[in-house]
């Protein structure tokens, strides 16, 4: 196994003293992406879930993987009133089989205007062919 953590260049960069992406590459050749939890700018919960899901885009990308490989999401919502702007726009993102999924309320996130977080788990296929589906 190894494993490999960075700030990918053409993403965006981290509030504060931590790596965006962590990289743990199986002797299968199989690999799991762990992103760290992804903020945006915006006025609303919509606004700031589109920037969110944009940031994961780039993110996955860089380690040559899409919004189609996330296996699991985690979501930190400020007010869970606004959860379903956010779930309409995380539908227009992710459109294969959804992933496992956890969603809180939170009371706050690092920065102020913050609504939603998301960090998310990636899966790339390795040697053993394996395939993410719908059971």
């Amino acid at each position: 196994m190894r494993i490999s953590i960075d700030n990918p260049a053409d993403a965006p960069q981290p509030f504060g003293p931590y790596s965006q992406v962590a990289r743990v590459e199986h002797a299968d050749g199989g690999v799991l992406l762990y992103v760290s939890g992804q903020c945006a700018d915006g006025d609303d919960m919509a606004a700031q879930s589109r920037g969110v899901f944009e940031a994961l885009k780039l993110l996955l990308a860089a380690h040559g993987a899409g919004l189609d490989d996330i296996i699991n999401i985690r979501t930190y919502l400020t007010d869970m009133d606004g959860f379903a702007d956010y779930a309409t726009v995380r539908k227009e993102f992710l459109t294969a089989t959804p992933p496992t999924s956890t969603t809180v309320a939170v009371s706050r996130l690092v920065p102020p205007r913050a609504l939603v977080e998301v960090e998310v788990v990636a899966a790339l296929n390795g040697g053993s062919g394996a395939k993410r589906s719908a059971v």
